[in-house]
């Protein structure tokens, strides 16, 4: 690992068996832990104090790395707020007797600043150096923007559905209930899977929900699905080791050739438990795709909510 000016962090690592999956790609939740933890030391860079994950925006896969390959993560503080930053992270991939390099994914995620005790945090400006970094410094903004109103918009979409009793409707044949779909999955935060402020880390959870999603899908394709892209994991809230973390995934649509699962996670302490009061801390929609053995695309049946 190395790292720049302006909260830039770098981070090698190969690809070993234990990082892949059955077909010898890096998993997709693997890959999550690191792009995470990457972001998470740029941002700490910068704010010069501890930081936790608040969202990860739309995260499209575009290659698949394998073992034996050097996987390479790049991340960088673009803007940085009040209390807030946005970290842009670059993935690459390059094969060691090629020496060919392609990305494997872009994503931008926010951090949080957290100074130890009440004390207030006032994050300094990020320094601009070069052309790239003004651009981003500027789009940046938009994003935040979008970010802070991607709740209110999708519960406004919401809202007239139910209060006309539009819900839907699909008679077919050949279409698969959902039912089928729903996969839960129970986990237990234990040490390992926290980061150095007692939080569960931020990265196990996002692969926690990929490997449940993951399952979800493979029940309408018969196959083994492949992540293509992940829409806005949004953090409402932390959870802490000893918490029973309850991953819920179901498949909400299939588009052919995709199909997007949502994942809904909720924490509950021992009191919490016995109670059933859970504190919702995550939710994300990711779409698959998924390939035969000759590497053709294969077509998910429709739906039945």
């Amino acid at each position: 690992a190395g790292s720049g000016g302006n909260g830039d962090v770098c981070m090698c690592q190969t690809v070993l068996p234990a990082h892949a999956d059955h077909r010898g790609e890096l998993s997709a939740g693997q890959l999550l832990k690191w792009m995470d933890a990457t972001a998470c030391l740029a941002a700490e860079k910068h704010a010069g104090m501890s930081c936790v994950t608040a969202s990860m925006d739309d995260i499209q896969f575009e290659e698949a790395a394998r073992v034996g390959q050097i996987i390479t993560i790049r991340a960088r503080v673009n803007r940085a707020f009040k209390t807030s930053m946005e970290v842009g992270i670059k993935v690459t991939v390059q094969d060691v007797l090629s020496n060919v390099e392609k990305v494997v994914s872009v994503a931008y995620a926010t951090y949080v600043a957290k100074p130890v005790g009440a004390g207030k945090v006032e994050l300094e400006p990020v320094k601009l150096l070069s052309g790239e970094d003004h651009l981003e410094h500027s789009l940046a903004i938009e994003r935040r923007r979008i970010r802070l109103g991607y709740e209110q918009v999708f519960q406004n979409l919401m809202q007239p559905f139910y209060k006309e009793g539009n819900y839907y409707s699909f008679e077919e044949e050949d279409a698969v209930s959902t039912d089928l779909t729903h996969v839960q999955s129970i986990e237990l935060v234990l040490p390992p899977h926290a980061n150095h402020h007692g939080n569960t880390f931020g990265g196990q959870i996002m692969a926690w929900m990929e490997t449940v999603a993951s399952i979800s899908a493979s029940r309408l394709c018969c196959s083994y699905p492949v992540l293509k892209s992940v829409n806005m994991f949004k953090f409402w809230g932390p959870s802490v080791v000893g918490d029973r973390l309850v991953f819920n995934a179901i498949v909400n649509n299939t588009f052919q050739k995709s199909v997007e699962v949502g994942v809904r996670v909720e924490a509950y302490n021992c009191e919490e438990w016995v109670k059933n009061q859970a504190r919702h801390i995550n939710s994300a929609f990711l779409i698959f795709n998924s390939v035969n053995d000759q590497g053709e695309t294969l077509t998910f049946p429709r739906i039945k909510p």
